[in-house]
């Protein structure tokens, strides 16, 4: 979640604190005197002494609100923004509530963005003066290690300091309970709360000590990873790879050396972290143009399969040769990584048992796949602090390429994992003469062609969400793309089987379904379409058309119908 978001909105968008009576310059000024850092010092001075009041105001005038995803913003001095002053006293309160809680430990991590190893020692210094005991991970290391930190040590919460894909002036605080799940009401709040209470920073007690770990947690992780694979499947794939500047090189490359498996091509030009992501416009693989480096790559070197993993590598994408694209290869779909992961589970593991899960917003063949073959399916509200609260979960994931493979260690979308079960099911399938599209058609022919697309709808004024929203409500569309809306929920009031969330679903004729929502991270209203098509004649191809055609005649009336401004 983004950081400034009115509490109890979960997936809202930004609000802004009325700052009629603010005085920003006093406020300013007064910031001056306890901020630690001399970069936000320097930046207020130089404001104060320009005059800049509109500077100052943005900056003051309102606050990052902690909430589901803990803390989230670009960086820059106040409270309206991600620095040490706001990491210092989200440190505070989130030991003040673990204490309570009877809790004795904390592990923290943290990526390669600006100021995230700044973050990580200061919080570690506010628990360890808490009197917690402070792991802080050795360094820059991807989300899931730290997730897999919480339960190998059996620590009572987990810090992770990333802003994920966010843009290079953007840094987060992303917080895990002890069961090594992300936060979900009422502990958001509760956490909130706690910081509101924590006074002036020269009251908050710091110690250095606190403990820096080892290579053992890391070890241990990539045992577990590569532990995931069958040791007699085959190895024979060549793969590019690209971590997008972020921190998932050197733990991917371990990982698939460990599980046996020929290194893949890293694209020199984004091997290393930079905090910069200086060769992309949008540190974020489901950009356009963000894994065209990495293609180019696959093209060079002859490969089978194209992986990339986001900054933090929490989030895995896919890419295959398809000559009737551009390039000659395409991203797969977060939702036909999904499908093509539960396959290869079910077909792995004959006698698997436990849940499978998906969000609402991702397709609902996964639900198919798992009663197929007498599995339990779950279906949760956005985000992995869902999904990975599901019980007995074996397997989850959302549209968003976040897949959970290993919930018993890794309570969390784990990009290094789900990268290496593709390549062994690409491996598998290789060695039988066959791709990852020739078992997505499988699948279509099995449960008919599942098909999804999404609209975004990005503004600089988030007013305009809550106006379309409330729009939405009083007068929903009849028909949409020429299927009938059967049924129009309202996900604000609830159910039984998910608890409310600001969000609308359209179940339309034929089996498909539109869900439109609050992006949780960007000023953007989202819609996410899926039709279902059924494959006649062993003609996926058809299917395929057909289904394009829907979501285009769908996208088409939803463009009209969200149009904000």
């Amino acid at each position: 979640m983004t950081g400034s978001r009115t509490a109890g909105q979960g997936q809202g968008h930004e609000h802004r604190s009325s700052a009629d009576t603010v005085d920003a310059v006093a406020v300013a000024q007064a910031w001056l005197v306890e901020d630690p850092d001399p970069d936000t010092r320097a930046e207020l001075q130089q404001l104060l002494a320009d005059g800049d009041t509109a500077g100052l105001a943005d900056r003051f005038g309102a606050t990052l609100e902690f909430g589901t995803a803990g803390l989230r913003g670009a960086l820059g001095a106040g409270p309206n923004r991600m620095n040490r002053v706001v990491v210092i006293r989200a440190a505070a309160g989130l030991a003040t509530y673990v204490k309570a809680h009877g809790g004795t430990s904390v592990v923290i991590g943290y990526d390669a963005r600006h100021k995230s190893d700044v973050f990580a020692r200061d919080t570690a210094q506010v628990m360890a003066g808490a009197g917690l005991r402070a792991f802080v991970l050795p360094r820059p290391l991807p989300t899931p290690v730290l997730a897999f930190a919480i339960r190998h040590l059996g620590t009572d919460a987990g810090v992770m300091v990333t802003a994920s894909h966010n843009p290079p002036q953007d840094n987060g605080y992303k917080v895990y309970l002890g069961d090594g799940s992300q936060i979900v009401p009422p502990a958001d709040a509760e956490i909130a709360a706690e910081i509101a209470a924590v006074g002036p920073l020269a009251g908050v007690p710091r110690s250095d000590d606190w403990e820096t770990l080892g290579e053992e947690v890391l070890e241990a992780y990539l045992d577990r990873v590569a532990s995931l694979v069958d040791p007699s499947s085959p190895r024979d794939l060549r793969i590019a790879y690209t971590p997008l500047h972020g921190v998932g090189r050197d733990v991917v490359l371990a990982a698939f050396e460990r599980a046996g498996f020929p290194a893949p091509a890293v694209v020199a030009r984004q091997a290393d972290p930079d905090p910069e992501f200086s060769t992309v416009a949008f540190p974020n693989p489901e950009e356009p143009g963000a894994i065209d480096l990495a293609v180019a790559a696959a093209v060079e070197h002859d490969s089978d399969l194209v992986l990339a993993n986001d900054p933090d590598a929490d989030r895995c994408a896919v890419a295959v040769a398809d000559p009737e694209a551009g390039s000659g290869w395409r991203m797969l779909r977060g939702d036909e990584v999904g499908a093509l992961l539960g396959a290869h589970l079910v077909r792995r593991y004959p006698d698997l048992s436990g849940t499978f899960a998906a969000s609402i917003v991702s397709s609902t063949l996964l639900g198919k796949i798992a009663a197929a073959h007498g599995l339990r399916y779950a279906e949760t509200l956005t985000g992995f602090k869902w999904i990975s609260r599901v019980e007995g979960l074996r397997y989850g994931y959302e549209e968003a390429l976040g897949y959970c493979v290993d919930p018993a260690a890794v309570r969390d979308k784990d990009g290094v994992s789900a990268a290496l079960l593709v390549a062994e099911l690409a491996a598998t399938l290789k060695a039988d003469g066959r791709v990852l599209t020739d078992l997505l058609d499988d699948l279509a022919r099995e449960h008919g062609l599942h098909a999804t697309d999404q609209l975004a709808v990005r503004v600089d004024d988030v007013s305009l969400i809550e106006q379309a929203m409330a729009r939405l409500r009083t007068d929903p569309p009849s028909s949409l793309g020429g299927r009938k809306v059967e049924l129009a929920e309202d996900l604000a009031a609830g159910s039984d089987q998910l608890p409310p969330t600001d969000g609308l679903r359209y179940r339309l004729a034929d089996g498909g379904r539109v869900v439109v929502r609050p992006s949780g991270t960007e000023p953007k209203l989202k819609a996410y379409l899926e039709v279902v098509v059924p494959v006649v004649d062993d003609d996926v191809a058809a299917a395929r058309r057909t289904a394009d055609e829907a979501l285009a005649a769908i996208k088409a009336d939803l463009a009209s119908v969200l149009a904000l401004g």
